[in-house]
């Protein structure tokens, strides 16, 4: 990774006080912590800010409404995004970096690989892949899973002028950047059982609202965006 990146870590967070410690341990050294309170009522905002985290509020409840929130706020070349509830690890998000930072990819994503029982329940992980099939027919890009762990530059982040605010951002953000043209690369990362219940993927009924904002998200024609993955 060049000398002079910089890197913000946005961390959607709606009640995730057990998990914050965890994270925020593993973040490395010299980045910062953007934690985006999505209306916690365990104390989540003063734990993060108590553990040195810079703290977003974002009063629209929604993963992506909180995803964008933190984007909005960062300042650093490459900002990276990752689940708060400690099912995967910050800390790996060296090598997603490095590879931005060092021109070898526009947007580095995380392909999560289940670790022990509970990591990955059926009803989300069979949503995933049918999704994953989904973005590939749309996109042409060989990608197996929608993970949360990600990291491209800031710059061109805002250039893809997302829209969605709830659970769609994900998916939305790689069908734009295909669209632009930009060097998508998957890496395989452990998955842990997450601290607490989803408040997406957690019931069957959660699974089915997140695939219906991706679904729609993949049936929006194509739209010619800029293909650069941002400046460098």
């Amino acid at each position: 990774m060049t000398l002079t990146a910089t890197v913000d870590v946005v961390l959607p967070c709606l009640n995730e006080a057990e998990a914050l410690p965890w994270v925020l341990d593993r973040i490395p050294a010299g980045w910062r912590a953007l934690v985006v309170d999505n209306g916690s009522t365990d104390g989540s905002a003063d734990i993060a800010r108590a553990l040195g985290a810079t703290v977003v509020r974002e009063e629209r409840r929604g993963f992506g409404a909180a995803c964008h929130a933190g984007l909005l706020a960062a300042e650093a070349d490459i900002v990276c995004f990752c689940d708060c509830d400690a099912s995967l690890d910050p800390g790996l998000l060296t090598g997603f970096v490095a590879s931005v930072a060092a021109d070898e990819a526009d947007l580095v994503l995380g392909r999560r690989r289940p670790q022990g029982r509970g990591a990955w329940p059926a009803h989300a992980r069979a949503g995933n892949l049918a999704l994953a099939r989904m973005l590939r027919r749309r996109t042409g890009l060989g990608l197996r899973d929608l993970g949360p762990m990600r990291a491209a530059r800031r710059t061109g982040l805002l250039g893809l002028d997302l829209a969605d605010r709830r659970s769609g951002y994900p998916l939305e953000m790689v069908v734009r950047a295909a669209d632009a043209g930009w060097r998508v690369r998957e890496v395989d990362v452990p998955y842990l059982p997450r601290s607490g219940k989803s408040k997406v993927t957690g019931t069957w009924r959660g699974t089915w609202h997140a695939v219906r904002d991706m679904s729609r998200v993949l049936a929006e024609p194509a739209a010619g965006r800029p293909v650069s993955g941002g400046a460098r």
